[in-house]
């Protein structure tokens, strides 16, 4: 499994370094150094954790396309610790690498290590979380965040029979009763996809079509400190006793990533309700549990990110950098991160349910037919 995935990203890095040179709007920036002292440069990948395996699976196809073009890695995983993080972005400044490419654990607590990266000259790409706080973030990638939150209500609506599968309202009634969960505190991309969301729910949270049965709606009500299944499946389990322990039922349930949802469904199946019955359950990432769990009629949906698309992108970027050449970007409006705007590429998320989950993750490689048996 991993060794496919690890060459099919570094198929996509090949392809993207064709592609991407000649997309979009150039973004500010000058090149880290002369091309010629770059040949063969250092470049520092920061990962936050080995826990989910997207994060492997990103850290390696970064690490695949760079090594292709020559480059030395330095690869870490921080294991959700920031302190650790922190540490192993200072050591790779000490090694002397000319660009960082990082995915934050906490995007607020990396200042210093990015001033210290500019005073080297050194330039910082966030990857797919927004590093906060620091002009020295030269470039961001990720997917549509936004857009990410919009789709996961728009498929809870849509497993609920709020909407059909061309998003028309059905004029269903309800009142179908829903609980919230969002990503974590310190993930700026958390506020993004619960944002999204919300703003999708509003039209028929007013109408009285759905309710959130404990009445917790606030983001800092619902977060999910560090992206953790137990402290979902904790969760969970506290509002089902909480709220739903006099026979009421759990209808569904919007949650931003498969990880949490997989803690979720164990929260609802510990408490009786049936495999075959399950509430309306969202996700992210396209995980293999969440993909098996969507196949067997559990979890309803998840969102598929193609990571070697970003992966790639974060290559190209590095390429150009280090080769004199200013990346390109799509977007440089919508990603502030308190001191600038961060000139960002975006690749677009797709919903994936059991109805076209062959289509999106087998028929495109991401996943054989036999890793989701």
């Amino acid at each position: 499994m991993q060794i496919k995935r690890l060459v099919v990203g570094t198929a996509v890095v090949a392809l993207a370094l064709t592609m991407t040179a000649c997309a979009g709007t150039r973004g500010g920036g000058a090149a880290a150094a002369d091309p010629a002292a770059n040949k063969g440069a250092l470049v520092g990948v920061a990962m936050p954790t080995k826990t989910s395996t997207r994060w492997i699976h990103d850290g390696d196809a970064v690490k695949a396309g760079l090594e292709k073009l020559g480059y030395k890695v330095d690869l870490e995983y921080a294991d959700d610790d920031i302190p650790t993080q922190v540490q192993q972005i200072s050591n790779m400044l000490t090694k002397g690498a000319k660009v960082l490419v990082i995915a934050s654990v906490d995007g607020t607590a990396l200042s210093s290590q990015l001033d210290e990266a500019a005073s080297k000259g050194v330039k910082v790409i966030a990857y797919d979380r927004l590093i906060n706080g620091s002009k020295h973030v030269d470039y961001y990638t990720t997917f549509d965040n936004y857009k990410v939150g919009v789709q996961q209500a728009t498929s809870l609506l849509e497993g609920l029979g709020v909407l059909d599968k061309n998003g028309t309202d059905t004029g269903a009634k309800g009142p179908f009763n829903i609980e919230l969960f969002a990503g974590s505190p310190d993930d700026n991309n958390a506020t993004f996809f619960f944002n999204g969301a919300m703003a999708t729910l509003k039209p028929y949270l007013d109408k009285g079509v759905i309710k959130v049965g404990s009445g917790q709606t606030g983001f800092t009500q619902v977060a999910t400190q560090g992206w953790q299944a137990d402290v979902a499946k904790k969760r969970m389990q506290d509002l089902i006793a909480s709220t739903y322990s006099s026979g009421k039922k759990v209808d569904g349930v919007l949650s931003p990533y498969d990880g949490l949802s997989i803690g979720i469904i164990s929260a609802l199946t510990g408490a009786g309700y049936s495999t075959a019955k399950l509430p309306i359950v969202t996700g992210q990432d396209a995980e293999i549990p969440s993909v098996k769990s969507i196949i067997a009629g559990q979890q309803y949906s998840t969102i598929y990110k193609d990571t070697r698309k970003l992966a790639g992108e974060a290559v190209t970027m590095t390429n150009d950098l280090l080769t004199g050449k200013t990346p390109a970007v799509n977007d440089t409006k919508s990603y502030d991160n308190k001191t600038k705007i961060v000139p960002t590429f975006l690749f677009q998320p797709v919903v994936v349910t059991k109805d076209n989950y062959t289509q999106a993750l087998i028929d495109t490689g991401y996943y054989t037919a036999a890793d989701l048996k």
